[in-house]
């Protein structure tokens, strides 16, 4: 498998760390609302497409800026990557915080995706499904929330007390702060969902404590034409625990 190379722009003033490997179609990776686990399941995908995965601003190497403040704001960052880059149209596939912010792209910018994967997406009030405040959990409590298999995830943890570690997750925890404090969701993003007409595939671990698996029909019955595959004995990180998910991503957008 190829490794990542380190690319780096300016999109409207931030500096905006890619990294890319493989060739093929591009297949754009919007990462959650945290980046401390990495990439490295993305490392199968390079084999059939160009795979490009950025730091949103203000988490992981891109810079900060705080007039980006909406998850419409990151959709427009986005568009001009996509102009930057001289890409008319990838495969995009949005995780979590960026599963929300790539069905929100898919409402307005169809035009510019062949077919989108949504994994665990947040975004939507499902009452009887909610997803959870991370707001409300103490730091701390967070990773072992974020996987079924606890071995998974410990290998990304520092062992002792780790000052850098902490300063990242703080910057990255406040910049989700800044465009999800007041809610976790975007009332209207059910009135437009529809507008997604590219082909759509919903991922989910069965053991989700996020943004649990019971959310997955509701954006299936939203989204034309969608599709849902669950994965058992994985959590919120499922590309990370199940290869299985990882290569259903990659079938789906063969």
């Amino acid at each position: 498998m190829a490794s990542f190379a380190r690319e780096e722009v300016i999109i409207g003033g931030v500096k905006t760390v890619y990294l890319t490997a493989g060739s093929g179609e591009p297949l754009l990776f919007l990462h959650g609302g945290g980046t401390f686990h990495g990439f490295e399941f993305a490392k199968a995908w390079t084999s059939q497409f160009k795979v490009l995965l950025p730091y949103h601003p203000g988490f992981g190497e891109s810079g900060d800026d705080l007039t980006l403040s909406s998850i419409q704001d990151y959709v427009m960052h986005y568009i001009e990557l996509l102009d930057r880059l001289g890409l008319d149209k990838v495969n995009l596939v949005g995780f979590s915080l960026g599963g929300w912010l790539a069905a929100s792209f898919a409402t307005q910018h169809a035009d510019r995706i062949k077919k989108l994967v949504l994994v665990a997406p947040a975004g939507l009030r499902v009452k009887e499904a909610p997803t959870v405040d991370l707001f409300r959990i103490p730091g701390e409590q967070i990773p072992q929330m974020l996987v079924h298999d606890f071995e998974v995830i410990k290998p990304h943890l520092p062992t002792g007390m780790d000052i850098d570690f902490a300063v990242d997750r703080f910057r990255e925890i406040t910049t989700v702060a800044r465009v999800a404090w007041e809610r976790l969701h975007d009332p209207k993003l059910p009135r437009w969902l529809h507008r997604v007409t590219v082909p759509t595939l919903l991922v989910y671990g069965e053991e989700d404590r996020i943004v649990p698996a019971a959310q997955a029909p509701h954006w299936a019955k939203l989204i034309p034409g969608a599709t849902v595959k669950t994965f058992p004995k994985a959590g919120h990180l499922v590309l990370d625990e199940k290869p299985e998910a990882v290569e259903a991503v990659q079938r789906f957008l063969q």
